[in-house]
């Protein structure tokens, strides 16, 4: 058994949830590593978890991506060893150390460091799964990128960029408007913009092949509007809270759009998939494509002040927490 100090919430709801507690893991079990963090990951579904809008067994660990080192392995556990580096995603990362199904386990190159890692893991395969599964970029198109100076848009945007999308970024502030102008984005527009007009104002009426909302309610109404005929919304977050409900004749009257809602653990769900979608991951990286972009670090024990930065908007590119 292992004494590890983690951050857990008893019941849902604001920041102040989060409490730091000392508790006991057994050893693994069949199929599980135990990993010792050295790097977690901030992102949007924590603050989901911990809110109530993603249903969780309480009381809960939270953290959905982390990085460390392997300290000890259940029976069948093969392809990793004790010792390696390796990153992973799934529940229990915000900890000293976290039992994870060995399937969930990523191989970390000697290249990536365990920070970089932890901040590009679970959000370049979210990436990843957007521009290689749910629809595949093609050059030509063009794409819109809500939140596009976060942790996923600030590696969706250069990444689309560089298989010839042209994207149109949305941010909330001018400062964060320049920032995403460097990762590549071929037009900026700001929250408080009428979006579909500028939308279609840039493509010449046309509007936009794909839509990527990782906003949800305020947003799911102008990624519709600003999607040419048979255009695809992607709505794969809801930092503004769950979209409404969408008919299907809203989808007909757009131009017989599509829409999807999809997750992540639906497209890695085995290691043969975690090793695709991580080599490609990793090569975006070496290539330059895209970086790391980590815009602040807070210690484990400050976890509560770094889910009201997220929320507030506060943050740029992608957070870290310090065991």
């Amino acid at each position: 058994m292992t004494q590890t100090r983690a951050i857990r919430i008893h019941a849902t709801g604001g920041p102040e949830m989060l409490t730091e507690e000392t508790i006991t893991l057994d050893a693994p079990a069949k199929g599980q590593v135990l990993v010792r963090n050295t790097a977690i990951g901030l992102n949007f579904i924590d603050t989901y978890h911990r809110s109530g809008l993603y249903h969780v067994p309480l009381p809960f660990t939270l953290g959905s991506e982390g990085v460390g080192i392997v300290e000890a392995l259940g029976e069948g556990v093969n392809h990793v060893e004790i010792g390696q580096r390796v990153g992973y995603f799934g529940a229990g990362a915000y900890a000293s150390h976290t039992l994870v199904p060995g399937a969930a386990l990523v191989p970390l190159p000697d290249e990536v460091d365990d920070e970089t890692a932890a901040a590009v893991l679970l959000k370049g395969l979210t990436c990843s799964m957007l521009l290689f599964k749910v629809h595949r970029a093609s050059p030509g198109e063009r794409a819109l990128v809500w939140a596009a100076a976060g942790g996923v848009g600030s590696l969706l945007v250069p990444w689309a960029t560089s298989l010839g999308m042209e994207v149109i970024a949305i941010t909330g502030t001018e400062e964060k408007a320049a920032r995403v102008r460097t990762n590549g984005a071929a037009h900026v527009l700001l929250t408080s913009d009428d979006i579909p007009a500028r939308v279609k104002e840039i493509t010449g009426g046309h509007g936009v092949q794909v839509a990527y909302d990782s906003v949800g309610k305020t947003s799911a109404e102008s990624s519709l509007s600003s999607l040419a005929e048979r255009g695809l919304f992607v709505s794969y977050g809801n930092a503004s809270g769950p979209a409404d409900p969408i008919a299907p004749t809203r989808l007909a009257s757009g131009g017989s759009l599509y829409m999807t809602r999809p997750t992540l653990f639906n497209y890695f769900n085995s290691p043969e998939r975690m090793k695709e979608g991580s080599a490609a991951l990793f090569g975006a990286l070496r290539t330059g494509t895209i970086k790391a972009q980590i815009g602040q670090r807070f210690a484990l024990s400050d976890a509560a002040d770094a889910h009201r930065a997220l929320e507030g908007r506060e943050t740029v590119g992608a957070t870290v927490l310090v065991p």
